[in-house]
């Protein structure tokens, strides 16, 4: 069966996370992505957070399967060269550099644009034009940048990131779909053209809930839903909402059986309005359905924090895992806190795809996210990431280059 990209072929100038992240999600949708790195020194996450001595770290394999790899010296003529062979061929060039170094390097978007018009650039940057825009972004200064950070944590304690690296597979998310789009407009109107993600755009998209919030506190005041409500203080800006939802379904964290040693030993528990009287009954308050100063959402809001105390002493006889049993039973959103220990050795996760086991040609065996997009027609199966310039040799010689040319350009180390 063909793959949703298959013929697409697309030259990986990236390094780190962000584009990394997103030409692995066009490989794994069936696109030739061949991945350019120094010679010598490759891709640095190679050599990042290793667990085992002179093999690539988990950093990198994790976010280059599928590809092929390629060693380059595009400051040598005969570097740019063999790019610019590549650009004439390809599809797509995805790059992450800092601002202005592919104009350096002299691979300017008019250059791009005379050798092959059809080719689409897609940038990530850490900022977009203005005041910012020739800053370094990383995943945390984009989170802090693009408001996650101010809106995350405890309203007593200091701002906080997340987990989710929102702000470097979240741009490498958005800029996939930006290419997929460019692509499919090319079908129209024969031209490629320029696709841009800044890491600070991807994460206030992501946000885009608190700037809601932001718009209702500035014309009323209050945040009703928030855990301030009513008797905290609100100021100018959203506040930190600990682990309320941020919705109109009241959501908190509760502590479950084990909490005292397991720090995972939680669930995440909604009083959704419509299961109201089944949250009643579940806990042993069925008098709190048909009472007055229970019965509506509204008249529970002031109430939030003494009804989940009470939900709260529920859970705490219950594991998590007995406690979502129940409460799906009567069709109450939960879920419990899964520790990355509990996720990758979730059998569910590994039948449908979402973990893998990879086999490295040097680390060995490995766990990994799987394809987190599933198509009908374009079954994925997850590759091992490529040794560093493992397909040198195999792409110059589909670029015309032979075997005396091959031995040239080796000996100048330009590959």
């Amino acid at each position: 069966m063909s793959k949703a990209l298959d013929g697409i072929r697309i030259i990986d100038f990236t390094h780190v996370q962000s584009g990394p992240s997103c030409t692995q999600l066009l490989a794994w949708m069936g696109a030739d992505v061949i991945k350019i790195e120094r010679v010598g020194e490759g891709d640095a996450t190679r050599k990042q957070l290793r667990d085992i001595p002179d093999a690539d770290s988990l950093y990198f394999t994790m976010l280059n399967h599928n590809k092929r790899a390629i060693t380059l010296n595009t400051k040598t003529p005969e570097g740019l060269q063999v790019l610019d062979s590549l650009v004439k061929r390809c599809d797509v060039l995805v790059e992450n550099f800092a601002p202005g170094a592919l104009d350096r390097m002299g691979l300017t978007w008019e250059h791009i644009h005379a050798t092959n018009p059809r080719m689409i650039l897609a940038s990530v940057k850490g900022f977009g034009p203005g005041r910012y825009e020739d800053c370094k972004s990383y995943e945390n200064v984009a989170q802090c940048a693009g408001g996650a950070a101010s809106t995350t944590g405890f309203d007593d304690g200091p701002p906080v990131v997340t987990g989710a690296q929102i702000g470097d597979s979240g741009s490498g998310l958005h800029l996939a779909l930006g290419i997929v789009s460019a692509l499919y407009q090319r079908h129209a109107t024969g031209r490629g053209q320029k696709v841009s993600v800044s890491m600070q755009d991807a994460v206030l998209n992501l946000c885009r809930v608190k700037l809601r919030d932001q718009q209702r506190l500035e014309r009323t005041g209050v945040l009703d839903e928030y855990p301030q409500f009513p008797d905290g203080h609100f100021g100018e800006a959203v506040p930190r909402a600990g682990n309320a939802s941020g919705g109109g379904q009241p959501g908190s964290i509760l502590k479950c059986k084990g909490w005292e040693t397991d720090h995972n030993a939680y669930i995440y528990f909604i009083t959704q309005a419509a299961v109201w009287p089944a949250v009643c009954k579940v806990i042993g308050e069925e008098s709190w359905a048909e009472d007055e100063s229970y019965k509506t959402p509204a008249a529970r809001l002031p109430k939030l924090k003494s009804i989940f105390g009470r939900i709260e002493q529920w859970t705490m006889t219950k594991t998590k895992f007995e406690a979502m049993e129940i409460l799906n039973h009567y069709d109450i959103p939960c879920s419990p806190v899964l520790s990355m220990k509990e996720i990758a050795e979730d059998d569910a996760l590994r039948a449908n795809g979402t973990i893998v086991e990879v086999d490295h040609p040097v680390r060995g065996r490995y766990t990994t996210v799987g394809m987190p997009i599933k198509m009908s027609d374009s079954p994925v199966d997850i590759t091992s990431s490529p040794l560093r310039g493992e397909h040198t040799v195999q792409v110059l010689r589909e670029l015309g280059y032979g075997d005396e040319a091959v031995a040239a350009l080796r000996n100048k180390n330009v590959i």
